[in-house]
């Protein structure tokens, strides 16, 4: 079998003396999450191992190793090719799959586009996560998870099939469902725009302090 191995840089310093005695790395975290996600009969490639690279005080590189998933694309794909093959039925069922995921307790902080593996199956389809190191496990209220599509897209019809089917899944109304899933996806935006904004004015005076 392939294997991937996801390799994260070494941290800043205080995150180096953080993650040497008081937290788990990155790493671990994946490791030990991917493990979890797979006792709850949730889609993720096959956690094999992570290692750590460590000094007496200090963390330094570390990396999870995973077996190689197969998929036929990501949900990235969707939000650039609206033509996709079986769109809104992929579509409908990546809601399904999360709906899945909050009723199992599982808040996936990274939930954005490249970070779920979508694989054709038979019967339909199957939902991988990946970038595992991100994740809360406790009962989530409806806003939480309302808010964990807010990284999704930026196009809002694909926001109204979303609200739609996760209306049906979980009986609360299409509309508040809607609102919500839009306006958090706006405040989403805006917070990342500025932030670009920022660093592109940051990137300028340096350069000009230069």
């Amino acid at each position: 079998k392939t294997v991937n191995v996801k390799s994260f840089r070494i941290p800043n310093v205080i995150n180096q003396i953080a993650y040497r005695f008081f937290r788990k790395s990155k790493a671990q975290r994946s490791f030990e999450y991917g493990n979890w996600l797979k006792s709850l009969d949730i889609g993720t490639p096959q956690p094999l191992a992570y290692y750590e690279f460590k000094t007496a005080f200090l963390f330094k590189k570390s990396y999870y190793i995973s077996e190689q998933q197969d998929c036929d694309l990501t949900y990235r794909e969707l939000t650039t090719n609206f033509n996709y093959p079986d769109f809104e039925a992929i579509l409908r069922a990546f809601t399904r799959f999360t709906y899945k995921l909050h009723q199992k307790k599982v808040h996936f902080l990274d939930h954005s586009p490249g970070n779920t593996l979508i694989q054709k199956v038979d019967n339909g389809y199957e939902f991988y996560l990946v970038d595992l190191n991100r994740m809360e496990f406790k009962e989530l209220d409806f806003e939480t998870r309302i808010k964990n599509f807010s990284k999704l897209t930026i196009h809002k019809f694909m926001i109204e099939i979303m609200s739609d089917e996760y209306a049906k899944c979980s009986g609360e109304a299409y509309d508040k469902i809607l609102d919500l899933m839009w306006s958090s996806t706006e405040a989403f935006q805006n917070k990342y725009h500025k932030k670009r904004r920022l660093k592109k004015k940051l990137k300028f005076w340096k350069t000009y302090q230069d």
